[in-house]
């Protein structure tokens, strides 16, 4: 099957109800054809709600997870992202969409240069690229308004806590769970959400 846009019935039956129909959200996905993030293989598979794999153990998440942490995170024109986890690049290109710019870590190196090479070729200007462990997150970058970590972890990193501005936000997989969690006054305040969800583990 060869795709020319994203479908319709993708965007109103995945996306659109998983982000409660944020406009903002659902025009961003809009215009990230998430097909020219998977292999050639799977691309007739690509609006189907599954995560997908991009190899090295890694996967693409689902869709429907991608559009609800992108929702919990509530970015803005104005946000500075932290993303943990590059991957495949296609939840970097939803969140370059909606923020002024993302800072993305990625520590497999062909991961790194697979996810880099797609998006400049798409002309994404306000994306930066690290390789590296991204517990360490981005520290001569930070603070950061948001941060968003992409695989599952059973703590949050102190190291990226402290890159945290104060009335800012993570979202994270925690212990099998989407979980918001706000900074005040240099502490974090968990939010569990009702959403269990499986991602890949973080390796340090």
């Amino acid at each position: 099957m060869i795709y020319q846009k994203v479908p319709d019935k993708f965007l109103k039956e995945i996306i659109a109800v998983n982000c409660c129909n944020n406009t903002e959200i659902i025009e961003a996905f809009s215009n990230v054809p998430r097909h020219k993030f998977v292999d050639e293989a799977l691309v007739n598979i690509a609006y189907q709600d599954n995560a997908l794999p991009i190899g090295y153990g890694q996967t693409i998440s689902k869709p429907s997870t991608v559009a609800y942490m992108t929702y919990l995170l509530e970015p803005c024109k104005v946000d500075e992202i932290l993303e943990i986890g590059t991957g495949s690049g296609f939840q970097t290109a939803i969140l370059s969409r909606l923020c002024k710019t993302v800072y993305t870590v990625e520590r497999i190196p062909q991961l790194y240069e697979r996810a880099s090479r797609i998006l400049r070729s798409m002309h994404f200007g306000n994306i930066r690229f690290k390789i590296d462990n991204g517990k360490a997150g981005w520290e001569e970058n930070a603070p950061f308004d948001k941060i968003l970590i992409t695989a599952g972890h059973t703590e949050i990193p102190e190291a990226l806590v402290s890159q945290l501005k104060n009335g800012g936000r993570i979202v994270l997989p925690l212990n099998n769970q989407i979980v918001i969690a706000e900074k005040e006054d240099d502490a974090l305040i968990l939010k569990n959400t009702s959403k269990e969800c499986k991602f890949v583990d973080f390796v340090v």
